[in-house]
């Protein structure tokens, strides 16, 4: 499954944007233009499907702060996606979710959602919605395609497709979406401090994927450079790429009561390098990577700032990680790096125009004869230093 489209009215700076990303995509904009905030909005949906929207915008404080201009009645998402089977296009499917402010009070009351399929036909053209699911907030319960009430009840602050998962008999497509959006992973902080759990022995533990804050990092490598030789290669080869022919491997010995150390072996020295002892780009290298190798990707990667604290030469090693994950699965980025945008010299992502005007974020997807002409000539990178790509919109 892909995102082929997404818009949203009311959310943050993002008072109303029309999005349709690419496989593999970078946002530039200036700073407090919003790519933030469209982050944000990615984390918020996921939340939703993992039936923790309340918590969600408790965390942010309450509705107000998560409106446009805090004024906004209400935040309205719909997302448009591709279902694909054996690497086929079978159908688009739609899900929209709105939610409004009670009042001037902190809480919200879902007051809409609804999902429907088209079929593709083989002309290319769709047939018009089928409404799977749907629920309003005058109408209490869930409602499948015949109008027959599938759930009587289920709660107004969160999702249907969180709170009837395993419940609808039926079409198994509603498990198979929520499934899709609780999997994705926002990447925007990450902690490699003196202090940072990274850095420490941590309880042993069979993990595989990266969670948001980065901390569990020695947990997944070590899970899956032991059990999957393939990733190990991947590793391995992009830290040679980075460091040179003295590194040797990752190890991970035993530390005291069950836990377990990340370090790296140098053919140089006879003793490995401790993660206590790693530099913060070493350390953010391998988060990145781990990231964007994992043989079971999410089914949406969104990293902030990947170059942050990289030595320039590293960032093409990301680049190809990136372009290859998104064979896999949707990746965004966000940078404000020139080379960033050089680094991708072998696959062209989509890139998108992150800007503020007038009180709100306005997103452009820049592509196009106009695009492919300044290209011939310079590089992407070299087009962003110089303000060009950003006017191309």
């Amino acid at each position: 499954m892909k995102i082929l489209n997404l818009k949203v009215e009311g959310f943050r700076s993002l008072k109303s944007v029309d999005w349709s990303p690419g496989d593999l995509n970078v946002i530039i904009g200036p700073n407090a233009g919003g790519k933030s905030n469209l982050l944000q909005l990615l984390e918020m949906i996921a939340a939703s499907a993992r039936g923790k929207l309340s918590k969600f915008v408790k965390r942010q404080g309450g509705m107000e702060p998560l409106l446009w201009d805090g004024s906004a009645k209400s935040i309205n998402i719909t997302i448009k996606y591709k279902y694909i089977e054996d690497n086929e296009a079978i159908e688009d499917f739609l899900y929209n979710l709105e939610f409004n402010r009670l009042g001037i009070t902190s809480s919200y009351q879902i007051t809409k959602e609804l999902f429907s399929k088209f079929h593709i036909q083989k002309v290319g053209r769709q047939t018009p919605p089928i409404k799977l699911l749907k629920r309003n907030a005058n109408i209490p319960g869930i409602f499948d395609d015949s109008e027959r009430i599938i759930a009587p009840e289920v709660s107004e602050h969160e999702s249907f497709i969180s709170c009837i998962k395993g419940k609808y008999i039926g079409d198994q497509l509603l498990d198979e979406y929520q499934n899709y959006l609780e999997s994705w992973r926002i990447y925007s902080e990450f902690n490699t401090g003196m202090d940072a759990v990274i850095r420490q022995a941590v309880v042993t533990s069979y993990d595989k994927h990266i969670e948001p804050d980065g901390q569990n990092l020695v947990a997944v490598l070590h899970t899956l450079y032991e059990e999957d030789r393939d990733f190990k290669n991947e590793i391995d080869s992009a830290m040679r790429a980075a460091f040179g022919d003295d590194f040797e491997e990752l190890s991970f010995p035993p530390a005291a009561d069950g836990r377990t150390q990340l370090r790296i072996r140098w053919k140089s020295l006879t003793t490995g390098q401790s993660a206590a002892n790693l530099s913060d780009g070493t350390l953010r290298f391998l988060y990145l990577l781990t990231i964007l190798a994992n043989p079971e990707p999410p089914a949406l990667i969104a990293i902030d700032e990947p170059e942050t604290g990289l030595h320039p030469s590293m960032l093409s090693i990301i680049a190809e990680y990136a372009a290859e994950a998104a064979r896999r699965t949707q990746v965004i980025f966000t940078t404000h790096s020139a080379e960033m945008l050089n680094a991708f010299s072998e696959t062209r992502p989509t890139v998108t125009v992150c800007e503020w005007h007038d009180g709100q974020t306005e997103l452009h997807v820049l592509a196009g004869e106009k695009l492919d002409y300044w290209l011939g000539k310079y590089s992407l990178g070299e087009l962003y230093r110089t303000g060009e790509l950003e006017n191309m919109k």
